[in-house]
């Protein structure tokens, strides 16, 4: 297995940030920033689960299938942001209930690629409608001039996550 080492990356100095700077749990954003992640993935992770026996990691790909219409799971790991062996299982799990399709990639014998098998595009058009009512839900307070600065701004704070980690810009 050709797994790399991980980098530990060491945080930039701030010389604006002093040796009694205290750090409060609450307003750290990386900390905010995952604590509504999770509550948000939980509250739809409980809805997948319970009417479409999905869990997460499987509606992602189950969604970013309906979207290119096939992708290697090499292809998968870059696209969700998720780890090879999340998109394996996930993956496994899809195929095992035959809502993906497996053939071999004619560009590399050695991967495969995965498409949506027709109950896969149908359970995508059954769980569509919940996913954006989901997000019309939370995103209910706030003017869509606020939604589209939300979403720009998460797209600049994941660009600068990779690039302290040196890691290539995320896609989009």
């Amino acid at each position: 297995m050709n797994a790399q080492p991980r980098r530990e990356t060491a945080p930039p100095r701030d010389p604006a940030q002093g040796a009694g700077a205290l750090l409060r749990l609450s307003d750290y954003l990386p900390y905010r920033l995952s604590v509504a992640s999770n509550a948000v993935s939980r509250l739809i992770a409980r809805a997948y689960e319970d009417r479409f026996g999905l869990a997460i990691p499987e509606w992602r790909l189950v969604c970013v299938l309906a979207e290119e219409g096939e992708a290697t799971q090499a292809g998968l790991v870059a696209r969700t942001g998720m780890d090879k062996v999340t998109v394996s299982r996930a993956a496994a799990a899809l195929a095992r209930r035959r809502l993906v399709e497996r053939r071999r990639n004619p560009a590399d014998g050695r991967s495969q690629v995965l498409a949506l098998s027709p109950d896969g595009a149908s359970l995508h058009g059954e769980i569509a409608p919940l996913a954006l009512a989901y997000e019309a839900a939370l995103i209910s307070g706030l003017a869509p001039d606020e939604v589209a600065q939300l979403k720009r701004l998460l797209a600049r704070l994941q660009s600068a996550a990779a690039a302290l980690a040196g890691e290539p810009a995320p896609p989009r």
